[in-house]
């Protein structure tokens, strides 16, 4: 008898949907919620043809340096800086990720995190659990408008698409930068003009964070950009935390040169940088953007969707419904 490919799904997700796997494949399952030691990850791997991983779980040179059997990784998110693609792909290892099943849902949370930041939602109810209320007076706790104000988009791809389209709803003008510019059409749909980077910062109300994060875009917002925006304007991230100098960011809000930020990717997250939990002016949420429980159901179902086929099983056998880079490993 043949024996099976090997999986190893690195964290407790959805049982009933990660069950697909075992039609298919031996599969060993983490039981509870791991931060892998790199040594601990290189041993899981070294005896799989796939993984199923979550962006908690870095994989590099060092982890796949045993793994003479794995050919595919299965991520379960849109984003993949945790893993090392040069060197996956150098060792013919195929990656996939989970895009377009969280536009949606990531558009709407990001649109509300916005919100919240401009009219104070964070610090009003703490200030109301602290039993300040009796201190009302009628110029407590003003915020910033959102509808008829200009929503600046860093980052236009599907979700910065979906979150202009939410903007139409407010009557907000949108403006957007993009590493390349969208076809006219396009623009014309989702009544967005495109400006020059600068130019984004300059004229913006409210800025959202919806590039992928790379090299080039480490600590992009740093002292210099956010010196750009206007002391009414906000700053919403839903990218990735090394995005934005989270100290330079502090100091502009300590200063009074920003009116407030919404932060669900942090640098070095799970770790914070102390200093934003002393902002009373941002609001802080854990990652949670596309946390909804159909849209993180749907992620799991791409994900071993994507595994089953870049293992050659299943009615897409060797066609991955998305595929991040293709590496061929005999």
């Amino acid at each position: 008898m043949t024996e099976r490919p090997r999986v190893w799904v690195s964290q407790p997700l959805f049982d009933d949907i990660v069950a697909r796997l075992g039609e298919h494949f031996e599969v060993t399952a983490t039981p509870e919620v791991t931060r892998h030691a790199p040594a601990a990850m290189a041993a899981a791997l070294a005896a799989a043809d796939g993984a199923l991983v979550t962006l908690n779980d870095p994989i590099g040179a060092a982890e796949i340096a045993a793994a003479p059997r794995l050919r595919a990784i299965a991520n379960v998110g849109v984003g993949y800086n945790n893993l090392d693609l040069p060197a996956l792909s150098a060792a013919g290892i195929l990656v996939t990720n989970t895009p377009d099943v969280l536009t949606e849902t990531t558009a709407d949370f990001g649109f509300a995190l916005m919100m919240a930041t401009a009219r104070r939602i964070g610090e009003a109810e703490r200030w109301l659990r602290e039993g300040q209320w009796r201190q009302w007076s009628f110029d407590v706790l003003l915020g910033g408008d959102v509808h008829g104000a200009t929503l600046g988009i860093l980052g236009m791809g599907r979700i910065g698409r979906a979150i202009a389209r939410r903007a139409g709803g407010f009557g907000m003008r949108v403006l957007y930068h993009n590493r390349s510019r969208l076809d006219p059409q396009v623009e014309r749909e989702h009544a967005a003009e495109y400006v020059g980077f600068d130019e984004l910062l300059a004229r913006a109300d409210h800025l959202i964070l919806v590039l992928p994060y790379s090299p080039q875009s480490h600590r992009l917002i740093d002292a210099a950009a956010l010196a750009k925006l206007r002391p009414h304007a906000t700053l919403t991230n839903i990218a990735r935390g090394g995005i934005v100098d989270e100290d330079a960011l502090c100091d502009a809000l300590e200063q009074g040169r920003l009116a407030g930020a919404g932060l669900d990717v942090f640098e070095g997250e799970p770790a914070l940088n102390p200093r934003l939990l002393q902002q009373r002016r941002v609001v802080l949420t854990p990652h949670v953007a596309s946390g909804s429980l159909a849209t993180r159901r749907a992620m799991v179902a791409l994900a071993v969707d994507n595994l089953i086929a870049a293992l050659g099983r299943g009615p897409n056998a060797g066609r991955p419904p998305s595929v991040v880079k293709a590496g061929i490993r005999d």
